[in-house]
């Protein structure tokens, strides 16, 4: 074993860690030393999501020794940004195995070093942790939850003043006060009980207000409230806001898929607890088809992403992508409003830059400011931050299912997507049609857009060389062509340069510097390389267009598009 790994595993087992953690790591040394190094290689660092791992033994590893560890970093970085005042955090937590325990740690750590903390009494969702800080003024905030991760999996995501989750530069200070902290000797672990404050109705009531204003046309949904809803929170914190927040806005016919009700961090019915995945909805779509509903929607764990289901045009239930059901959100966002007369000359919408390019000719043709940021949902909070002084947003989004609608908090929020994509499902049953119907329409006027997805896992020390590996590949020789279309332009976000290979120029590329690269094809189809921040593998992005003259050419439109990526993935050699 590397000595630098051998020295972290005698530290633990020479330190003041509990005899339950030292026997761990006595069982992974008799029995698994891969595994051993692999839970000892590294420090566990704050990625696109926070800090996230599987749950176990080891300094790359979530266990109440790293949470812990991770507090007092934070708190240190708090009271040395914030000194002399009152500092305010807010602490909530998912469904998962030992995310109840890891909140308490956390609270208890903060309150040693003296700061107010508003714990939530129970799992709530996050994105009204979001809300929270900045509803009670917080400074900062944290939600245990590895998202959509499986079982194994649980993290800790760390949020700013704004509801943000943290950015640069706090971000990186924060990690280096984690590595200041050395020994968990140097963790204030009790002391400060008094400083933890319970919350919890007084939050849901007020958070429930804010998503009820985001409704657009309240009259359709009293003429359609017995719109038919299947709703699944799939084990998930989802079910503590979701049912209330559908009869608030004042829809009568939700279903919740039982199986799937019970918050439980086992995920019993699943593999992957994610409505990206079609086997986490399997339920969802055998109910909805079995009492023959109009949408069906699903929550991940902490309530941050969701999924949809609607009838296609063969009247066949078809699971929405996430760049699909952005598509939808987002035009009806800027189309409601615009009905209504509440636009405002200085709305803006937001993008990923990986998200498809058909929300940003959506907004063009609108007249609406799109700006695209770097994957995560603190870009898009950072750059309301810097734009809110003279700019309006109204709706930002990824295709990772994720959306945030109006700008009282900072971080996706499944909930209110919800409470909206059911609200745009009454507004076109009202009219006759469907979303399906809704979405062909919109293709039809700004052109057919269709994106894929590949990710691509390589675990361990090994896995991240293998990324690494491939990322300089592509650097120092960029493909001249790909599926016989050639390569225009690479925007390679870590050099923060753009490359035009046709003429030669080069520009700069106005974002923080990230992990990704892009290759924009001369048939307009562009490809995004990103190793993920949270998980163990590269996620190739594949976005493709063309135009579709009419609502009956979608089939043969569709089975082009499908083609081209075939085309592209078989070319570039890509294999899971």
């Amino acid at each position: 074993m590397d000595a630098r790994i051998q020295e972290r595993v005698n530290s633990w087992l020479n330190g003041s860690f509990d005899e339950s953690t030292k026997a761990e790591i006595k069982k992974l040394q008799a029995e698994n030393p891969d595994e051993l190094a692999d839970a000892f290689y590294r420090n566990l660092e704050f990625g696109t999501g926070g800090l996230r791992g599987i749950m176990g033994a080891g300094t790359n590893r979530i266990n109440k020794y790293t949470i812990g560890m991770a507090t007092q970093g934070y708190a240190n970085y708090l009271k040395e940004t914030y000194p002399g005042g009152e500092i305010r955090v807010c602490i909530a937590h998912d469904s998962r195995n030992n995310s109840r325990l890891f909140a308490e740690i956390t609270a208890s750590v903060m309150a040693a070093n003296g700061i107010k903390v508003f714990l939530f009494e129970s799992l709530r969702p996050t994105p009204e942790l979001s809300f929270s800080i900045r509803q009670l003024g917080c400074q900062g905030g944290v939600v245990c939850t590895a998202s959509h991760n499986p079982k194994e999996y649980n993290g800790y995501k760390a949020y700013w003043n704004d509801g943000g989750q943290l950015v640069p530069p706090h971000d990186g200070n924060v990690i280096k006060e984690v590595d200041k902290i050395g020994s968990i000797d140097r963790v204030k672990w009790t002391g400060g009980e008094k400083n933890i404050t319970i919350i919890g109705k007084e939050l849901d009531l007020a958070y429930i207000a804010m998503v009820k204003s985001l409704s657009i046309y309240p009259e359709v949904i009293s003429k359609q409230q017995g719109l038919r809803i299947v709703y699944t929170p799939i084990h998930g914190s989802g079910i503590m806001l979701v049912p209330e927040v559908l009869k608030q806005f004042g829809f009568t016919n939700v279903s919740i898929v039982e199986e799937q009700a019970k918050p439980d961090g086992n995920f019993p019915t699943v593999i992957y607890p994610n409505p990206e995945e079609s086997e986490a909805m399997s339920l969802g779509l055998k109910k909805a088809r079995a009492i023959q509903a109009d949408i069906l929607l699903g929550t991940d764990p902490d309530g941050d992403r969701v999924g949809i289901g609607i009838k296609d045009n063969h009247d066949e239930w078809a699971l929405m992508n996430g760049n699909q059901t952005a598509v939808l959100a987002f035009n009806y966002m800027i189309e409601g409003r615009k009905a209504r007369g509440i636009a405002k000359p200085n709305d803006m919408v937001v993008k990923t830059i990986v998200t498809t390019d058909m929300i940003d000719r959506i907004a063009r043709e609108n007249g609406i400011k799109c700006y695209n940021v770097l994957t995560g949902f603190k870009w898009i909070a950072e750059l309301i931050k810097e734009k809110e002084a003279t700019e309006n947003y109204v709706i930002g989004g990824e295709e990772s299912y994720g959306l945030m609608i109006g700008s009282r908090l900072r971080d996706k929020d499944a909930v209110s997507a919800v409470a909206i994509l059911c609200e745009m499902a009454a507004f076109e049953k009202d009219k006759g049609n469907s979303l399906f119907e809704k979405l062909l329409e919109l293709y039809v006027r700004y052109g057919y857009f269709k994106e894929s997805l590949i990710s691509i896992t390589r675990k361990g020390m090994k896995g991240q060389e293998e990324i690494a590996n491939m990322m300089q590949e592509y650097r120092d020789h960029p493909p001249k062509s790909i599926n016989n279309s050639d390569v225009v332009q690479m925007l390679d976000y870590e050099s923060k340069k753009g490359r035009n290979f046709r003429d030669g120029s080069e520009w700069k590329i106005m974002l923080p510097k990230s992990n990704v690269l892009q290759f924009i094809l001369a048939d307009g189809s562009k490809i995004s390389a990103r190793p993920s921040g949270t998980e163990p593998k590269i996620k190739f992005y594949f976005s493709v267009n063309g135009a579709l003259t009419n609502k009956d050419e979608y089939e043969n439109v569709k089975g082009i598009m499908d083609s081209r990526i075939k085309g592209i993935i078989e070319d570039m050699q890509l294999q899971k």
